[in-house]
């Protein structure tokens, strides 16, 4: 018997990330996709890629009773309307920021504090790679961050691995797609304001740092830069650990860590044009590649990742997490493989 699911927020480019997975996926059905701006209006009209998807948007006040919400909606949101997302359904998947930090006080310093800071330790971070067993037994889920995610799976396994104990430096760069900015209009994210650009937007103090830092329990220096490129987030960490270490060392970690994990593939200086991992090889799927290099002139680990940001970085992280919750094969819905060649993803 299949599951019934609702997205929230249904007409932002994840929320159309969050239908398609749905409407294709063996145990959920598509019950309600809410829209203020588009209430009533087909979900084909604003998603062009769902048109025979049977289905208008309805007004976010009129919540139906389903087993699954998913919220795709702006930071502040969910925290104000959990109470009626929860009624509403056994399993809340909130994919803003609202629940994904432990403590009121981390949302006073890194947002603008929190309404319902009782609810941050019963919510789970949805990162399968880092809390399966958790998301099996919780019914809040909140997805992480794209940057973090890219982040915190290319530095996991040096943790892991006890190759870092978190007193090193560690240097990130992340490049990002204009997609991580959300269907909204802005001038930054106009067409001839973002095409051909490597702009620095978040120099210093991103949210997103927050979420690697509770990960690992250390600070990161991080950047990130908007790119000319709709889809996809890739993380360049520099790592400068505190002990001499081999590429065999590393080539264990990062086995140790994703030998079994069926989203993460090792993509560490191969042959081919593809040697390191790359967003355009996983656009519009949920796979994760995370790759290194050994620099032991310098003493510096490179380590590198690629994700699509609307899917690992968001709506397939969020389904892959429900799917952990509801009881199904985790992978349900989430086997594209992605096309080659193809264009700036």
């Amino acid at each position: 018997m299949s599951h019934t699911a609702s997205v929230v927020g249904a007409s932002g480019f994840t929320g159309g990330e969050l239908l398609r997975l749905l409407t294709g996926h063996p145990e959920f059905e598509v019950a309600q996709a809410t829209s203020r701006e588009y209430a009533n209006k087909t979900v084909g009209s604003v998603h062009p890629n769902l048109r025979e998807l049977d289905v208008r948007f309805s007004e976010p006040t009129d919540l139906e009773s389903v087993d699954v919400l998913f919220a795709a909606t702006p930071h502040g949101v969910s925290m104000e309307h959990i109470d009626a997302f929860r009624e509403a359904a056994d399993t809340v998947v909130d994919l803003s920021a609202d629940f994904r930090l432990d403590s009121e006080a981390e949302y006073d310093e890194w947002y603008d504090g929190h309404s319902r800071p009782e609810l941050l330790e019963e919510s789970v971070y949805a990162l399968p790679e880092r809390n399966r067993d958790e998301l099996s037994d919780t019914s809040l889920i909140a997805a992480g961050g794209c940057n973090a995610t890219a982040t915190i799976l290319g530095l996991a396994p040096l943790f892991d691995g006890r190759i870092l104990d978190g007193s090193e430096q560690l240097v990130v760069d992340v490049k990002v797609g204009s997609s991580e900015g959300g269907a909204g209009n802005s001038k930054a994210s106009s067409h001839a304001e973002r095409s051909g650009v490597v702009r620095p937007y978040a120099p210093t103090g991103h949210r997103h740092e927050a979420e690697i830092q509770a990960e690992f329990g250390c600070e990161t220096a991080f950047s990130a830069h908007a790119v000319d490129m709709t889809r996809g987030a890739a993380a360049t960490c520099h790592v400068f650990p505190n002990e001499p270490v081999t590429t065999g060392d590393l080539w264990g970690a990062f086995r140790e860590t994703y030998d079994d994990e069926p989203f993460v593939r090792l993509v560490a200086g191969g042959t081919g044009v593809y040697r390191y991992p790359e967003p355009k090889a996983v656009a519009g799927t949920n796979y994760a590649e995370v790759g290194f290099e050994l620099d032991p002139s310098n003493e510096r680990i490179v380590v590198f990742s690629a994700i699509d940001n609307m899917m690992k970085g968001s709506a397939g992280q969020a389904v892959h997490a429900a799917n952990i919750s509801c009881g199904f094969d985790e992978t349900a819905g989430l086997d594209f493989q992605g096309l080659h060649p193809v264009g700036a993803p």
